[in-house]
């Protein structure tokens, strides 16, 4: 039998979430980021059939993916963070595996790495740029 004390405890609990290479407790350094599904594909990965698939993806643009995360934790023992694709198990138990590339495309909130292809070169180095000093660029007829 359990203890009141135990009964009543409300605190939460830390996410069991492990290293897949040595066990240990992985402590999270980012945010989580939801993925979503743009494709029928992407869904019937995840179990659902065709025909549903096709209906959700034709009437909402992008779909949640429920239960499923991106998210960097750091490993004690590696010394090192590492990004990892989560999937939610049951209550308190996870599912975790390095995050492959392609999987990003599938993310929300995060910037392409090659940037936005309709953007030009020269747009893209001037947006970087901190001081006036890039006049030269433009050449003025006068």
């Amino acid at each position: 039998m359990q203890r009141r004390c135990d009964r009543n405890r409300k605190r939460s609990k830390r996410r069991a979430i492990y290293c897949p290479i040595h066990g240990c407790h992985l402590d999270s350094v980012s945010q989580k980021y939801q993925l979503f599904a743009d494709k029928a594909g992407q869904l019937q990965e995840r179990g659902m059939n065709r025909k549903n698939a096709m209906l959700l993806v034709a009437s909402q643009t992008a779909v949640a993916i429920e239960g499923e995360w991106v998210e960097a934790f750091w490993c004690e023992q590696c010394q090192q963070t590492n990004w990892y694709h989560v999937r939610k198990q049951g209550d308190r138990t996870y599912d975790i595996s390095v995050a492959p590339s392609h999987l990003w495309q599938q993310v929300a909130g995060v910037m392409d790495p090659h940037g936005n292809p309709s953007v030009s070169e020269f747009t893209r180095r001037h947006s970087r740029l901190v001081s006036f000093q890039s006049l030269s660029d433009f050449k003025f007829v006068g």
